[in-house]
């Protein structure tokens, strides 16, 4: 076998010095890692337990313990100090409900919406089926008295209101014979077949030896192109006719007076009395224009009075 000397003191191993000088390389990158960081951090002389990773660039001053999860980003002081962009808002719902009705809408639920009104006294004429300024004011009327907005416009409240008040119109309250009071007829209109038309009432009537079959609004000519007054008769009747003049539709037209006739007008349907014909008897009633124009006669007598 083979014996070894012992010494009295031990020797260190081949390569010490090699490990010494790994020793003091390592001292002084930590130094260095210290003294050249970009933010001083607090030294520790013994760690107890290992320092947690950190879960961004650099520590923050504002993050809320227990904020962040494990490898959940923290948000910087810096990005944290920036105005959020607010958010989008949504626009509230109109608390008065879905629109149904407005201005410039017409059919057979305008019509129903005007006797109603009329039966709670917030509409003084008769249903024409035309959603025009009248029936805004009617309708803004009614919204007020109960407390609505008063838009004009017959949403799904105003409309809900409106029929737990009324009861369902009457086809008289829907379609009376006309929207104004029909004046007493004069005596020239009280024999024969006759289109009795007075310009106090605006209204037409289409009598037969004085007994009244139907009656109908009706708008004049302007006082630079008024409408003759008199007795006329009929003497030519144009069912699709167009002006000549003034490159208009004249819709059952029945002239009685030169250009001047008795026609269907879809300005006088839209804007009322807010305008004026050039001459002409204007009719906004289409479905009673059109039976008056199938019972007209050429030869039929045409009074126009004041």
């Amino acid at each position: 076998m083979v014996r070894t000397r012992r010494t009295g003191r031990g020797h260190a191993p081949k390569g010490g010095k090699g490990a010494a000088a790994a020793t003091a390389a390592v001292a002084v990158l930590a130094l260095t890692a210290v003294t050249a960081g970009c933010e001083p951090q607090a030294a520790v002389s013994t760690p107890s337990a290992p320092a947690p990773a950190p879960t961004s660039g650099r520590p923050t001053d504002d993050a809320k313990p227990g904020a962040a999860g494990p490898g959940t980003a923290t948000p910087s002081a810096s990005a944290s100090a920036k105005p959020s962009a607010p958010p989008k808002s949504t626009p509230a719902p109109d608390p008065q409900g879905t629109v149904l009705m407005a201005s410039g809408a017409q059919g057979e639920q305008v019509r129903e919406l005007q006797a109603r009104l009329r039966q709670t006294g917030h509409f003084g004429r008769s249903p024409t089926g035309y959603y025009g300024t009248v029936t805004v004011a009617a309708v803004q009327s009614f919204q007020g008295k109960r407390g609505l907005s008063r838009t004009g416009r017959a949403d799904t409240l105003t409309w809900q209101k409106l029929l737990g008040m009324t009861h369902e119109p009457t086809a008289a309250e829907l379609n009376p014979p006309t929207t104004r009071p029909v004046a007493k007829p004069d005596k020239r209109c009280l024999t024969g077949r006759v289109i009795c038309i007075s310009k106090n009432s605006r209204s037409l009537s289409w009598m037969i030896d004085g007994k009244v079959l139907s009656s109908m609004d009706v708008r004049f000519g302007s006082q630079y192109t008024p409408t003759r007054e008199g007795t006329f008769s009929v003497y030519w009747k144009s069912r699709h006719h167009v002006s000549t003049i003034y490159d208009s539709p004249m819709p059952y037209a029945m002239f009685f007076s030169g250009g001047q006739a008795v026609h269907y007008s879809s300005d006088f349907a839209a804007r009322g009395y807010n305008g004026a014909s050039h001459g002409c008897v204007n009719v906004r009633d289409e479905g009673k224009i059109a039976s008056l124009f199938a019972q007209v006669r050429d030869g039929d007598k045409v009074v126009v009075y004041g």
